[in-house]
C-alpha cells in the first residue's frame, strides 16, 4: 500500500512500483485524483488478478469549502460562482448531513472517470462539450463532522462510503443543500480495499533498501469465506474442475481457495449450493 502524495496521479505511482521491484505486472486499486492523497492499494505481479475480489469499502477525511462553485467540484476546477455562506452551527451542519447518510443518489462530477457514450466525462468537459451525467446509488455508511470554521466557511468531515461515491460530489450537494454552494478543497484517504493508513508506505520508501515487505494476498482477502483443498482435490482444481464446497454458502459468493499447505490457490465462486467454480487458479495444470 503507498501513502500517495499530492501531485501524482495514481498510474504514475505505479510506474514508481514497477520500477522499484523490477517487475512489468503492477496495478493499482482505487484510482485516486493528483491532488488528492493517502491510500493506494498496488498489487505485483499474479496478485493484480485479487484487485477485483478486495473489499471495496473506503474512508476519506475531506475539507469542504463553502460558498464556491467550480467546474470539477474542487478548487482545481473554474469557479462558477462565489457567494456568502450562511451563519451555520455544528447542529444546523448535523441536520443537513443527516440527509446524505446511508444509500443515496448522487450525480457524478461532470471532471470524472465515468463513460459517457464511450468517452471519459473527463474528456469531454475539457474539450468544452456539456455533460449531464446521470445520478446513481451510492452508500455512505457513515459521515461525521470533525470540524466547522465559521470565519473561513470551512467543514472538516469523515466519510465511510461504499465504491463509486465520489466526495467532491458529496462536497457539491452539501453545499448547494446548504444554499451557498459548495466544493472539495483537500482529501485524503485513510482506508481503501481493507487497507488503512497505518500499513501504507511513502515513496520515498521505494528508493530504500530493502524494500517494503509485500502484504501476504491471504491478509487483504480475509474478509471472505475460505475453502481448503484437500490433497487429492488439488490436482483437479489446477486442471480448473468444479469443488465441493459448504453448501450453506449462497450462489456468487466470492471464495478464497487454499492448498493443503494454507498457501492461496486462487479463487472461486459459488455456482449453486455446494459447487465451487474455479474463477482464477494460480498454478495452473496445462
Amino acid at each position: 500500500m503507498l501513502d500517495k502524495p499530492a501531485g501524482l496521479s495514481s498510474h504514475s505511482c505505479v510506474s514508481r512500483v514497477r520500477r522499484a521491484y523490477g517487475l512489468k505486472r503492477v496495478g493499482h486499486g482505487g484510482t485516486l485524483d493528483p491532488a488528492v492523497t493517502g491510500v493506494l492499494p498496488i498489487a505485483l505481479g499474479p496478485a493484480t488478478r485479487l484487485l477485483p475480489y478486495l473489499c471495496g469499502d473506503k474512508t476519506y477525511r475531506g475539507v469542504v469549502q463553502l460558498g464556491l462553485r467550480t467546474s470539477s467540484d474542487d478548487l482545481e476546477g473554474e469557479v462558477l460562482q462565489q457567494q456568502p455562506w450562511p451563519q451555520l452551527n455544528p447542529a444546523d451542519l448535523e441536520q443537513t448531513l443527516q440527509a446524505f447518510r446511508g444509500t443515496i443518489q448522487q450525480r457524478p462530477p461532470a471532471v470524472s472517470a465515468v463513460h459517457v457514450n464511450g468517452e471519459r466525462a473527463y474528456k469531454l468537459a475539457r474539450e468544452g462539450r456539456s455533460v449531464e451525467l446521470a445520478p446513481r446509488p451510492v452508500t455512505i455508511e457513515r459521515l461525521q463532522l470533525l470540524g466547522w470554521d465559521p470565519e473561513q466557511g470551512r467543514l472538516e468531515l469523515e466519510v465511510a462510503c461504499s465504491a463509486g461515491t465520489y466526495i467532491r460530489a458529496l462536497a457539491r450537494d452539501l453545499g448547494a443543500a446548504l444554499g451557498c454552494g459548495g466544493c472539495l478543497a483537500s482529501l485524503r484517504r485513510t482506508e481503501a480495499l481493507g487497507f488503512s493508513l497505518d500499513q501504507a508506505v511513502s515513496l520515498e520508501q521505494l528508493e530504500q533498501e530493502p524494500l517494503p515487505a509485500l502484504v501476504d494476498p491471504l491478509i487483504a482477502l480475509a474478509h471472505l469465506p475460505q475453502h481448503a483443498l484437500p490433497a487429492e482435490q488439488l490436482p483437479g482444481w489446477r486442471c480448473g474442475r468444479m469443488q465441493a464446497c459448504d453448501p450453506s454458502w449462497p450462489a456468487d459468493t466470492a471464495v478464497v481457495v487454499v492448498d493443503p499447505d494454507g498457501n492461496l490457490a486462487g479463487m472461486g465462486r459459488v455456482e449453486a449450493p455446494g459447487r465451487l467454480q474455479p474463477r482464477l487458479v494460480l498454478d495452473a495444470a496445462g
